[in-house]
């Protein structure tokens, strides 16, 4: 493309751009309102025409030895920069836009905007072999990068967008930075991007979103970071993240969010959040994890299970006793397992229910062994005392050891164990139902003392 009739400044870029070098008009042009003064951030800058800016860049016009780059700071671009399917084999630094640049399906080394304003951007599909920034820029509608390829980072802290940010199946090979970020599209999406994919990292830390958050079915092969983040989309859903694989999500310190949150089928290595920061709507089916971040006691964290929206579902209770077991915290997955027990007895018809109430009160279903115990020396007593006071007749007249009182109630509270007792005595009346309840309560309460000592055996 011949290019003519350039401004002097436009020229200054045209030879800057041949040589790699610089064009900062900052110091250079002074604001109108202000005389004497730098330009200041959020004005317009001196005006470049987009032609002129896509003529260089397609040229590729170079000087001998020199590596082209356009490199500029403090203009702004008038007209619509058209650089769909372009390619461009330079780092390319941009300034503001009076209208949308268009660089869909281009092909670029190195794209940089560093607090600039934009109208909107539009990228999908784009192509960068480096680091693609959006640092302190000003975004007055949608920022599009569906489907792009970033070789390096994709780096956008203290980002403003007034729209939606869309990186839906975008592929960055190092990380995305949205760190200070203040994304606001209240009723839609702030962050849009499902299936996204990232080698190392997704740091929104300091992120203030308005709407909601959708990373479904993201990639990322470190941290998903939500530290001092605020999420807010009330009446929907402020956090989508399901069908995502990531080693830790950590909402460290995070603001407590508004609207519902949706983790189901994901999986971490690690979840950092106090529970506080949990809202009253959640999705956890499927969740899985291998530990939970600060540690705290179930009786925290098991309030967030019953405020799941798709109902009651044992694998999210057995999740969390599975976490806590692997701390070596056997207590507390005790007490996990036994409040799934509770739920689930509210689903059951009553006969089942009272037979579970009953369960819950003697051996706490089996969780309980210290229960068990209390229970079996309670019945050892009862038993020491009414057949002391009401020695049953032998079985055999005048044959047979000795009776003992203690010994004899033993004998029908253990399995299995035989002191010779049980077999050489008969109770009548109420003392043979009495004899035959202590038989039945032995097996259920030894066998639960017998499961908690092979559990903690297991630990060992």
């Amino acid at each position: 493309m011949e290019i003519v009739d350039l401004t002097p400044l436009e020229s200054r870029i045209r030879h800057a751009f041949a040589r790699g070098e610089p064009v900062d008009t900052r110091q250079e042009h002074s604001d109108p309102d202000r005389p004497g003064e730098p330009h200041r951030p959020g004005t317009a800058g001196p005006p470049v025409r987009a032609a002129v800016l896509r003529g260089l860049l397609l040229s590729g016009a170079a000087e001998s030895g020199e590596i082209p780059a356009l490199r500029l700071t403090g203009a702004t671009v008038t007209g619509r920069l058209d650089l769909a399917y372009a390619e461009i084999p330079y780092l390319v630094q941009f300034a503001d836009f009076e209208q949308t640049p268009d660089l869909s399906g281009a092909q670029a080394r190195q794209v940089i905007l560093r607090a600039c304003r934009l109208p909107a951007f539009t990228a999908t599909g784009l192509r960068v072999e480096g680091d693609l920034a959006f640092a302190d820029c000003h975004v007055s509608g949608p920022l599009r990068l569906g489907h792009a390829r970033v070789e390096g980072n994709i780096s956008a802290p203290r980002l403003v967008a007034h729209g939606e940010v869309v990186m839906e199946a975008a592929q960055v090979a190092c990380a995305l930075d949205l760190e200070d970020a203040r994304l606001h599209n209240p009723g839609g999406h702030a962050l849009n991007a499902p299936s996204l994919s990232l080698g190392t990292l997704l740091n929104a830390g300091g992120l203030d979103a308005d709407g909601k958050v959708r990373l479904t079915g993201a990639r990322v092969g470190g941290w998903i970071s939500f530290i001092e983040a605020r999420l807010h989309n009330p009446g929907g859903v402020a956090l989508g993240i399901s069908s995502c694989e990531a080693r830790q999500l950590t909402l460290r310190d995070a603001q407590p969010i508004t609207g519902e949150v949706r983790l189901h089928h994901s999986a971490f290595k690690t979840i950092e959040a106090d529970p506080a920061v949990w809202p009253e709507a959640v999705r956890l089916e499927g969740l899985v994890y291998d530990s939970l971040s600060p540690r705290l006691p179930a009786v925290r964290r098991l309030p967030l299970l019953e405020r799941d929206r798709d109902g009651f579902a044992p694998h999210r209770y057995e999740q969390l006793a599975l976490a806590y077991r692997g701390a070596g915290e056997d207590a507390e997955a005790r007490t996990v397992l036994l409040t799934a027990q509770r739920r689930n007895r509210r689903t059951l018809p009553w006969p089942a229910r009272l037979w579970g109430h009953l369960q819950d009160v003697t051996v706490g279903y089996g969780f309980r062994p210290a229960r068990a115990v209390a229970w079996l020396l309670a019945l050892l007593l009862l038993g020491t005392v009414a057949y002391g006071l009401h020695e049953p007749p032998r079985a055999d007249p005048g044959k047979g050891p000795q009776f003992n009182a203690l010994v004899y109630t033993a004998d029908l509270l253990l399995p299995i164990v035989d002191f010779g007792q049980e077999k050489a005595f008969t109770p009548t009346d109420a003392y043979q139902w009495l004899a035959a309840l202590l038989i039945a309560a032995g097996w259920v309460f030894v066998t639960t003392v017998a499961a908690g000592v092979t559990r903690s055996l297991k630990r060992q």
